[in-house]
């Protein structure tokens, strides 16, 4: 009989420690409701070599010694944060920091918005369950009994032309926040969160909802059908641009305008940054999207040059705080996309190059974006015939970097082709 070397032990009992971890992190996920501060754990090892390639943690199969640190925050079984450092600061900075029990910025947002239902859920009558340990889910991750719950802002009047705000990944509605009362002035401007980020539904993936291109594009028609009677605008940024156009294509008839912000146009796009991919990996993918510094602050900062106000950080952690469905559902669409973003992307250029694709095409491009190059996009516009504008300071999230310059380009390209200036 083998026995086990004092090496391969020691990695097994390291592989046993981080699914020890992420077992505690999903039960306080599962059961999370509004967050309140009361104590914190810390939990803090190292990754020794040499780690075995075959069972990697970091997907690199080098020995590196590097810490893996994990703190979180809870009320009995209920409520949790991670890694935040609790002795400072009024909410979670970027250093760390409390959670304030009055009002938030986030609670402010919500007030603003309303609920729609729109696109039936196909989930079972079965309760979802954490897919590895078989923990069942708290009711956020449930999916709808009938139809899903989106999250929206309107902005203007309903009798006006309507112009639909898709956000990217991972982001809000609250992106466009500058940009929905500049639209408001002529246009019916709608926000929505998609099923899976901010206010709107996140049900468990396999329960439900898969969060696939295919099942966006159709729960995009659906959404559009309850919020907008007439021909629309769509505007739509970074990663969830595919689902647009894809739906788009399809239904011309209804779509006066499709205004792109940085999407992935180029063969070169058709990798997602680590920034993202981390969110795909086994096990380390559940527990670090369970993280609402890394889901939220990295990701939105890492994509190009703006500081994030503290407020507004606050709106984008919330889902993250609040429940684990929000990490559960990054962690599926990051799959999806690590596996099939390349075909997305080729799908988009075929449609968006086709003689039958009709719909007036405009591409904005925020040029410090720091996932997706410029090179070919500009070339890709020319051959396409599709009018591309610069936006030199902007990054990735070009609403959230420069949002009244953007209101701005959309209120005069909407307004243009509509009175054929």
């Amino acid at each position: 009989m083998l026995q086990p070397t004092v090496k391969t032990t020691a990695t097994l009992s390291r592989l046993a420690t981080v699914i020890t971890v992420y077992k505690t992190l999903t039960t306080m996920a599962t059961q999370a409701k509004t967050p309140s501060l009361c104590y914190t754990h810390k939990l803090r090892f190292f990754l020794h070599n040499p780690i075995p390639a075959s069972i990697s943690l970091f997907g690199n199969g080098k020995g590196q010694k590097k810490p893996l640190n994990l703190s979180c925050s809870a009320n009995g079984d209920d409520d949790y944060y991670i890694d935040a450092d609790y002795q400072v600061g009024d909410g979670f900075s970027f250093s760390g920091g409390k959670y304030s029990d009055g009002p938030s910025p986030s609670d402010e947002w919500f007030k603003q918005g309303k609920i729609v239902k729109a696109y039936t859920s196909l989930g079972s009558s079965e309760k979802a369950k954490d897919p590895i340990f078989g923990l069942a889910m708290g009711a956020d991750s449930q999916a709808a009994a009938d139809v899903f719950r989106w999250f929206c802002v309107e902005s203007g009047s309903a009798d006006n032309p309507s112009v639909i705000l898709i956000h990217g990944l991972p982001s809000q509605a609250y992106s466009y926040r500058k940009v929905l009362p500049i639209l408001s002035k002529a246009y019916h401007a709608i926000a929505f969160d998609w099923l899976g980020f901010g206010f709107s539904d996140k049900p468990q993936p396999k329960y439900g909802f898969d969060y696939t291109l295919n099942e966006y594009v159709t729960s995009l028609e659906s959404f559009i059908n309850e919020v907008a009677v007439g021909k629309v605008s769509l505007v739509v940024q970074g990663y969830f641009a595919p689902a647009a156009v894809k739906y788009a294509s399809t239904h011309q008839e209804k779509i006066d305008n499709i205004i792109l912000l940085n999407p992935p146009l180029t063969a070169k796009h058709a990798n997602l940054p680590s920034t993202l991919s981390i969110f795909s990996n086994f096990l380390l993918g559940e527990i670090f999207s369970q993280d609402p510094l890394r889901a939220s602050d990295k990701t939105l900062t890492s994509c190009g040059p703006y500081q994030m106000k503290e407020d507004d950080a606050m709106v984008y952690r919330n889902p993250y705080l609040t429940s684990g469905a929000s990490g559960f559902a990054l962690n599926a669409i990051s799959r999806d996309m690590k596996k099939e973003l390349k075909k997305y992307v080729e799908e988009m250029r075929t449609i968006l190059t086709d003689e039958n694709w009709k719909v007036p095409t405009t591409i904005c491009w925020g040029k410090r974006d720091r996932w997706l190059t410029y090179d070919g996009v500009e070339d890709f516009c020319k051959d396409s015939k599709h009018k591309l504008i610069e936006i030199p300071m902007a990054g990735h999230h070009v609403q959230e970097d420069r949002g009244e310059e953007l209101g701005q380009i959309i209120y005069d390209i909407i307004r243009k082709r509509r009175f054929g200036l």
